[in-house]
């Protein structure tokens, strides 16, 4: 069996049961500590090979795809610079 890393599940808040209209209340300790309140969105994942859900707040996924479009640029430099690197290598063995 496949070993994994645990603190890669980060917190355990507790345990919470599904209602008969598929609603599932989150535990308000959980709620209180990562700002979850009335009328949050929540943006749900499927995980662990399909055991359980990851649920993340929409404003976090936004955050972090704002993050990543303002550094698209840099990202961009760094693959071609990473490409041109590999054909000067490949270069480096032939004679010219």
């Amino acid at each position: 069996m496949e070993q994994r890393d645990m603190r890669a599940i980060g917190r355990c808040f507790g345990t919470a049961v599904l209602g008969p209209r598929g609603q599932l209340v989150i535990p308000a300790e959980a709620r209180k500590e990562l700002g979850i309140d009335t009328g949050s969105k929540l943006l749900v994942f499927g995980h662990f090979s399909g055991w359980g859900l990851v649920l993340v707040k929409v404003e976090a996924a936004e955050g972090l795809l704002n993050i990543m479009s303002n550094r698209l640029d840099e990202f961009a430099r760094l693959v071609k610079e990473s490409k041109t690197a590999d054909v000067e290598i490949e270069g480096e063995g032939k004679p010219g």
